[in-house]
């Protein structure tokens, strides 16, 4: 479990205060109901530019504000304010390293019932520190999960719910306390979704495959940014289409992606090797590429990160 050092300051009820002053009643709406929303968005410092991209920050926030019709939430804040107090917590935290960055829009009411309509919302951000999330060098050893995926008619999990990550938590739990990094969730038709918080990708005979997004899956950012780069980049067809549990065991290669993720590599599924055991061609070739843009290093895509100075 990543350790938290935040930065000074935190965006809370329309102003900066600093972090320690950033609390909330044991009586908000939010904290009895799992009534908040939330994107986790990465920074990478680049020490050539002394400076920290932030990757594709106005995708997160549109993400952000779509969802929030779903959750029937409104703030005054607009998606240009989101974006601007995520480069000033940048700016305010003095960081030369990975960022991440959480704005949370949640239910701010103190009061009782599990409504969404006509309770008040409002925004809050803070800015910690962050290296890699998990293992993206060795591989990963994984488990499908007892538990299953929550279905878009239950808790949509295309909306970064607070409340809904009590899901990821079983999941990743259960696969921990068995000797693994992590869980794969399948739905309850049997199909796999995704891991315990990431997207999944399968490479077989040369093609990627990932689930769609009827399958109950966080329409990830990441995911978005690895199908334009394997189209692109590598001139590789991507499917998106249900995945069944076996397709697992006998894949080429598996990996994770987001932003905790990044991009990771899994070297065995339920104690089946993946492959050779060892991150995959396509998968090392996706770091690459990922690795070059988040770092500022590829001006093709240079407008997908936003750079904020440091001083």
């Amino acid at each position: 479990m990543a350790q938290m050092f935040p930065g000074k300051f935190a965006y809370f009820e329309g102003a900066y205060i600093p972090i320690e002053n950033a609390k909330i009643s044991i009586m908000t709406h939010a904290f009895n109901y799992g009534t908040g929303l939330f994107e986790g968005i990465r920074g990478y410092y680049s020490e050539k530019k002394n400076a920290i991209l932030i990757f594709r920050l106005k995708e997160h926030v549109n993400r952000l504000v779509r969802n929030c019709r779903i959750l029937c939430m409104e703030i005054s804040e607009t998606s240009e304010d989101i974006e601007n107090i995520c480069i000033e917590l940048v700016k305010r935290s003095g960081f030369k390293e990975g960022v991440y960055i959480r704005p949370i829009i949640y239910k701010s009411e103190l009061s009782l019932g599990p409504l969404l309509k006509g309770v008040e919302s409002k925004l809050c951000c803070y800015v910690i520190k962050l290296g890699d999330y998990c293992d993206i060098t060795s591989g990963l050893d994984v488990c499908v999960s007892s538990w299953r995926r929550l279905a878009d008619n239950a808790i949509p999990s295309r909306v970064k719910a607070t409340g809904s990550y009590i899901n990821s938590a079983l999941a990743a739990s259960e696969a921990k306390q068995a000797g693994f990094n992590e869980a794969i969730f399948l739905n309850e038709s049997g199909m796999v979704v995704e891991g315990s918080a990431m997207n999944i990708f399968l490479v077989h005979q040369g093609e990627l495959i990932t689930p769609p997004r009827s399958e109950s899956i966080l329409v990830g950012i990441t995911r978005n940014t690895i199908i334009e780069l394997v189209k692109n980049e590598l001139g590789l067809n991507v499917i998106e289409r249900p995945i069944a549990r076996t397709e697992l065991y006998v894949a080429d290669e598996i990996f994770f992606c987001g932003t905790g993720a990044q991009v990771a590599p899994v070297r065995s599924v339920d104690r089946r090797i993946i492959g050779d055991g060892q991150p995959g061609p396509i998968t090392k070739k996706l770091q690459d590429i990922y690795f070059k843009i988040v770092q500022g290093e590829n001006e093709k895509y240079s407008n997908w990160c936003t750079i904020v100075p440091c001083e």
